[in-house]
């Protein structure tokens, strides 16, 4: 009997139960909270500035649809101003873009020109947002991400403008 006591003794000393108990549990929750903090933050930001960068796209998109579809360029001008509304309000955005016309295969950063309802005419529609990060002060965030959209016009070469 007396053997079997001294392994029970010395198989319990090898188990660790020396005041460990729970320990586990709390480094698993510690090493879980710092993992698991910055990896939902970093898929809040990104999924913030990709739902300004469809907003954005799908702007200039039908920004440019709906300048070309116009009879004038003042109705045009509307027309642009309530498709842009339109796209940021089906992202749940506020619409704060800026919306500029350059020539055609330049870049948005180009001298704006000022867009014609023409027969042939051709530009570029470029509609940019400022996104802030989720979270974090502007102070930290320096400029943040611009969100750019762009989408080519191309205005029918027989269309009747009236």
């Amino acid at each position: 009997m007396r053997g079997v006591r001294q392994i029970r003794r010395t198989l319990a000393g090898w188990s660790g139960s020396g005041g460990d108990e729970g320990s586990a549990i709390i480094e698993f929750v510690f090493v879980a909270v710092i993992v698991m903090v910055p990896l939902v933050y970093l898929i809040v930001a990104v999924a913030a500035v990709q739902r300004s960068q469809l907003a954005v796209s799908q702007a200039a998109r039908e920004a440019g649809r709906a300048f070309a579809t116009s009879r004038d360029p003042a109705e045009a001008q509307v027309r642009v101003a309530t498709a842009v509304r339109l796209a940021f309000a089906a992202q749940g955005l506020p619409d704060d873009a800026t919306v500029r016309y350059v020539p055609a295969g330049s870049g948005c950063s180009a001298a704006p020109i000022a867009p014609r309802v023409a027969p042939g005419a051709q530009f570029t529609v470029c509609i940019s947002r400022h996104v802030e990060l989720p979270g974090v002060p502007s102070l930290l965030s320096g400029r943040g991400v611009t969100a750019v959209g762009e989408y080519v016009v191309h205005i029918d070469d027989y269309r009747t403008v009236q």
